[in-house]
């Protein structure tokens, strides 16, 4: 299976991109699209979502995992960010791929173990899961390839405690 993992953003938006194999997972390509900060946010916009479609028809992804909104401060960037997350989600539905969201703190403790844990944690767990040499780089990259990987493992919990309802137990 290939996922396809995003974090949205205006400014960067990560972008990662995973084959999953039985209980081997690798990367295949990651990330981010960067639109300028003063351009108008309408193209911004066009430029996530032209980006996207590209992204999406160099690495024929099966699935989708999202990182859902969440802010707690400022609203604006909020705002922003939720723009960019329609028009991302909007580019999926074209291509027709199954989107599924999990929130920051579902991704860190999938991953780490902990809702908390901080970037550089994050950044080594990505590293290790997929055997990469070096943490991935940036941040939002290996954000979304975490976002990547969340389904992954999410997907392999759920079939693992199907089977185990499925088989007596003696």
């Amino acid at each position: 299976m290939r996922i396809l993992g995003i974090d949205p953003g205006t400014g960067i938006c990560g972008f990662g991109v995973i084959e999953v194999s039985g209980t081997k997972a690798q990367a295949v390509d990651y990330g981010v699209i960067s639109t300028p900060p003063r351009t108008p946010l309408p193209d911004r916009l066009l430029d996530i979502y032209n980006s996207m479609h590209e992204i999406i028809e160099q690495n024929h992804p099966d699935v989708v995992s999202i990182e859902k909104l969440f802010f707690t401060k400022n609203i604006t960037t909020g705002i922003t960010v939720a723009e960019a997350r329609g028009v991302i989600l909007l580019v999926c539905k074209k291509h027709n791929l199954p989107t599924f969201e999990y929130t920051p703190n579902e991704i860190k403790k999938t991953l780490t173990g902990y809702g908390k844990a901080d970037k550089k944690q994050m950044q080594e767990m990505v590293r290790l899961h997929l055997k990469l040499s070096a943490p991935p780089k940036p941040d939002d990259a290996a954000d979304a390839l975490a976002a990547a990987i969340t389904h992954s493992l999410m997907q392999k919990y759920a079939a693992d405690s199907h089977r185990a309802e499925l088989t007596p137990s003696n």
